[in-house]
């Protein structure tokens, strides 16, 4: 049941991201409504899913804990951490 649980958590998570990524493509454009091209693109969606990854820092932060149920620490943490929040970014 643990299990069945911690997969659901993650597949919503993975789908969440997937839809802040597209949502930050979407989000490109200038002033007047037109899309941004280029490195003016690049630079504001990289920007964008930076942003994200920082928001989704608490909830990782909820999710950071070991089988037993207590919360990670250390380098299992960082690297938890590191992982989830780059997984949200990216979706």
């Amino acid at each position: 049941m643990k299990k069945f649980l911690s997969l659901l958590v993650l597949g919503s998570c993975l789908l969440a991201g997937a839809a802040q990524a597209e949502s930050c493509d979407a989000k490109a454009v200038d002033k007047n409504g037109k899309p941004l091209a280029g490195a003016a693109k690049t630079s504001f969606v990289k920007k964008c899913e930076k942003d994200a990854s920082a928001s989704a820092a608490p909830a990782c932060a909820a999710k950071a804990v070991d089988k037993n149920g207590k919360a990670l620490a250390g380098a299992a943490k960082t690297s938890f951490m590191k992982k989830c929040e780059s997984d949200a970014a990216k979706g």
